[in-house]
């Protein structure tokens, strides 16, 4: 049966694009077509994704972005920061929907990408022009549906801003959030390094970048702009050994005279109707809940701040698989909406348990 819209993906060979690859091979509704990388070139999807042996004839191509594209209804760009934003010139031309994994064009000032990314910025006029649209659906989903090209979320920004999301829309988030958040080795991508080195990060956990990781300043953006003030986020990354999945715990402190019962209402409301965020109600986020799934958890524990009388402090949770709702499934869930498409389309899936 020939579906109706057609997909390439360009850097496939790594866990983000096995993740997109995989979800597109069961999409009811687009086809993927085509998959190029530099690695891996013309040998079968399955040489870098065993879950993929025999699922599809398809190999990987060594062609340029415009080729990729062309004849294309969407891209899902799965390359490396600061090399995805040096092909986007050349894809935008193609006249193909366009969505970027890579950190390139989440951040609106070019400033702070030098800052936390380490490089100018190639194409720095779409930072302010509007050409991209933030994909976090749960704030931007009409904004999406009339996209060309999206920014798709980092993995920890995702948990995060979801955690906190609700207190921004209520105007309750202001000053310094205090925030920790723990990862798996797959966040690292593919290749592997002393971090991910299967000995030590077995039997440890270790900090890296402390208060200076690449994706506080796309929290602090994507949450001014659903209505927080003057917020500044103090983040320490923790690695863990875990193939996937992130838990972050974010220490907001907000006015006493918002009550427990109150600030715990906000969350059920904001994603009652949310097809891929859920707030448990017998118990908080967990990462072997979400691992495997688009889905993400969230919840809210309330106490007083006894180091500040007059405010409550509020411990907010999240629970994502990095790969997936962190990810390439959130890549997926916004192509869904950009294409008109049911937003569920290849990402309903439970997972499993434990």
């Amino acid at each position: 049966m020939k579906k109706r819209f057609k997909a390439a993906v360009i850097g496939g060979s790594g866990y983000g694009g096995g993740e997109l690859i995989r979800r597109l091979l069961q999409h009811p509704d687009v086809e993927l077509a085509r998959v190029a990388s530099v690695d891996f070139v013309g040998e079968p999807l399955s040489a870098a994704h065993p879950n993929l042996e025999g699922l599809t004839d398809l190999v990987f191509e060594e062609i340029p972005p415009a080729k990729a594209a062309e004849d294309m209804d969407v891209v899902l760009l799965g390359l490396p920061h600061k090399v995805s934003a040096t092909k986007m010139p050349e894809l935008m031309a193609t006249g193909a929907k366009v969505v970027d994994l890579s950190g390139d064009f989440r951040l609106r000032d070019a400033a702070v990408y030098k800052r936390y990314y380490h490089a100018d910025h190639p194409c720095a006029g779409h930072l302010t022009d509007g050409s991209f649209v933030y994909g976090l659906p749960e704030l931007n989903r009409e904004a999406i549906r009339t996209a060309r090209y999206v920014a798709s979320p980092g993995c920890f920004a995702t948990t995060i801003e979801l955690a906190l999301l609700p207190l921004a829309r209520a105007g309750l988030l202001a000053g310094p959030v205090e925030v920790v958040g723990i990862t798996g080795s797959s966040g690292s991508g593919v290749v592997p390094s002393a971090g991910t080195h299967h000995p030590v990060r077995a039997v440890n956990l270790r900090t890296y970048k402390p208060l200076d990781h690449q994706h506080i300043p796309e929290i602090v953006q994507t949450l001014a702009d659903a209505g927080a003030k003057d917020l500044s986020i103090r983040f320490v990354p923790v690695s863990a050994p875990l193939s996937r999945g992130i838990l972050a715990t974010c220490f907001a402190h907000v006015d006493a005279k918002t009550s427990p019962d109150e600030i715990k209402a906000l969350y059920t409301k904001a994603y009652a109707n949310e097809p891929f965020v859920r707030v448990p109600k017998k118990r908080l986020p967990e990462v072997a809940a979400v691992s495997g799934t688009n889905y993400a958890e969230v919840g809210v524990q309330v106490g007083a701040d006894e180091a500040e009388p007059g405010k409550r402090v509020v411990a907010c949770f999240g629970a994502t698989d990095n790969l997936i709702k962190g990810g390439a499934g959130q890549a997926i869930q916004s192509m869904n909406i950009l294409l008109g498409l049911d937003e569920h389309a290849s990402l309903g899936d439970p997972g499993g348990w434990p």
